[in-house]
């Protein structure tokens, strides 16, 4: 399974932002607290299970093994890895 993030592209509160998506919701969970990220920060949204992060932290994402993804390039790769995470989450709800 692998871990991937985005470039850091969305400003935001004057910093630039990346998406941190993985093939599994438990290894996104995983490796999201490896960075740091609080659980509470994760967001299930209808665009894709994800957490976001600053440039700082992709980079450091990337130091620890995350896999760099261009929304723009590697757009078929981004759909299914979004497909995948709607699923997982599908299978869990109630």
């Amino acid at each position: 399974m692998t871990v991937y993030v985005d470039d850091a592209v969305w400003p935001w509160r004057g910093e630039r932002w990346a998406h941190l998506m993985a093939d599994t919701l438990e290894e996104l969970h995983e490796f999201a607290q490896r960075l740091g990220k609080p659980r509470v920060s994760f967001q299930d949204k209808p665009s894709g299970c994800h957490y976001d992060v600053t440039a700082h932290m992709r980079e450091r994402a990337l130091a620890l093994g995350a896999v760099a993804i261009s929304r723009h390039r590697d757009r078929a790769q981004v759909r299914a890895i979004i497909q995948r995470a709607r699923d997982q989450a599908a299978r869990r709800a109630p």
